[in-house]
C-alpha cells in the first residue's frame, strides 16, 4: 500500500514539476534576467574593467540555466516533494474520518503550501540573484530552513490541538482555538527570528516585487498540481481495484 502510494506520489510530483517548469519559464525567468541585468550594471559602475570581466567564459550558459537546468531542478524538486507528500498522505489516509482521496490530497497540499511556502516567505521572502551579500549566504540559508522547520512544527501542533480539543469544545470552537494557537505561535516565531534586509536601495522595486510574485506563483502551481494529480491518481487506482472483483466474477 505505502509502496504504491510512494510511486504514485513520485509520478504526481514529476507531472507537477513539468507543469511548474512551464510557469517558471514563462513568468519567472524574465524577472531573473532583469535582476542579472541590474547586477551587471552595478558591477560596471563599480569597476571600470567590468566590461572586460563580463566576457569571461561561463561554466553554464544562461540559455542552459533557463532551459534544461531549470527543468531539471524543478522536476527533481517536484518528484522529491511528491514522494514526501505520498508518505504523509499514507500516514493520514484512513485516520481522517469521511475524507476521500481527492479531498484529503487537496487539503494536505493546501496545508503544506501554507506551512512550507506562505509562512516562510512572509519572514524571509524570495530574492533575485543580485540581492544579498555573498558572505551571508550560509547564515541566511540556515535561518530560512530553521524557520521552515518551525513553521511545519507549528502547523502540526495546531492540527493536533484541534483534534484533541474537538471532543471537549466541539469542532467549530476547537477549530477557532487551534487557529488562535497557530497565529500566536507564528507571531512569537516571527518576533524571535532575526530579520534580514540586504536589498540594495537602488534595486528596482517593481523587479523585486515581480520576482517574489513569480516565486510564490511557481510554488502555488506546484502544490496545486500535486494535490490535484495525486488525488486523481489514487482515486483512479481505488476505482480500478473496486471494479476488478466485479469483472473477474462476471468473467
Amino acid at each position: 500500500m505505502v509502496g504504491k502510494l510512494l510511486i504514485q506520489g513520485l509520478l504526481a510530483g514529476l507531472i507537477a514539476g513539468l507543469i511548474s517548469f512551464g510557469f517558471a519559464r514563462v513568468v519567472g525567468e524574465p524577472q531573473v534576467d532583469l535582476a542579472i541585468a541590474f547586477e551587471a550594471q552595478q558591477d560596471a559602475a563599480k569597476d571600470a574593467n567590468a566590461a572586460e570581466h563580463g566576457h569571461d567564459e561561463e561554466l553554464v550558459s544562461r540559455s542552459t540555466q533557463a532551459g534544461l537546468g531549470l527543468m531539471t531542478g524543478v522536476t527533481v524538486y517536484g518528484t522529491s516533494i511528491g514522494g514526501l507528500f505520498a508518505l504523509t498522505f499514507a500516514f493520514l489516509y484512513g485516520r481522517v474520518k469521511k475524507a476521500d482521496a481527492s479531498k484529503l490530497s487537496l487539503a494536505l497540499a493546501g496545508a503544506a503550501f501554507v506551512a512550507i511556502v506562505i509562512v516562510p516567505m512572509l519572514k524571509y521572502p524570495a530574492n533575485p540573484p543580485s540581492v544579498g551579500q555573498p558572505e551571508t549566504i550560509g547564515y541566511r540559508t540556515g535561518l530560512y530552513f530553521l524557520f521552515l522547520v518551525f513553521s511545519i512544527a507549528v502547523m502540526i501542533v495546531s492540527v493536533r490541538a484541534r483534534y484533541t480539543w474537538s471532543a471537549r469544545l466541539g469542532r467549530w470552537n476547537a477549530s477557532l482555538a487551534a487557529a488562535g494557537l497557530y497565529v500566536l505561535l507564528l507571531g512569537i516565531g516571527m518576533t524571535m527570528f532575526p530579520a534580514i534586509n540586504e536589498v540594495p536601495a537602488t534595486f528596482p522595486a517593481h523587479v523585486l516585487w515581480d520576482f517574489r510574485i513569480a516565486s510564490l506563483g511557481l510554488q502555488a502551481v506546484m502544490w496545486t498540481a500535486l494535490g490535484i494529480v495525486f488525488g486523481a491518481i489514487v482515486e483512479h487506482r481505488e476505482r480500478s481495484t473496486r471494479l476488478s472483483p466485479t469483472r473477474n466474477a462476471s468473467a
